[in-house]
């Protein structure tokens, strides 16, 4: 039986959790991964420490936390998009992060080799 794009989805958001949690000692509190075209969106909620929490009630300590989530994004985007392309059978042409210290939420944008979302609407 062939993967659906909700089970693909939801395989994607576990393993970058578990990653994170590798990587980090901790992940974020909720995940949730989107195929769109030829995307693969993946939005981590409270993803700061408790110690990030404060230091982005302050100016500089807001730019910290920017610049340290970027240097670790840095280090580790290679894992994120092996996992991207192990589970979808895609190549990641690119790959894309922010974070947002006032939600408390970090984005991640894969860009894929061909249109995913397109080979589940022909199942």
């Amino acid at each position: 039986m062939a993967i659906t794009k909700k089970r693909l989805e939801a395989d994607l958001s576990e393993a970058f959790i578990k990653l994170q949690r590798d990587l980090i000692g901790r992940g974020p509190q909720e995940t949730k991964t989107y195929i769109v075209h030829d995307m693969v969106i993946a939005r981590f909620k409270g993803v700061l420490t408790i110690e990030e929490k404060h230091l982005v009630n302050h100016q500089y300590g807001k730019k910290l936390v920017k610049q340290m989530r970027q240097v670790l994004r840095e280090m580790y985007s290679e894992n994120f998009e092996r996992i991207v392309e192990k589970l979808t059978n895609c190549t990641v042409i690119s790959s894309h992060s922010d974070i947002s210290t006032k939600m408390g939420e970090r984005i991640e944008v894969f860009i894929l080799d061909k249109n995913l979302e397109k080979q589940f609407e022909q199942d």
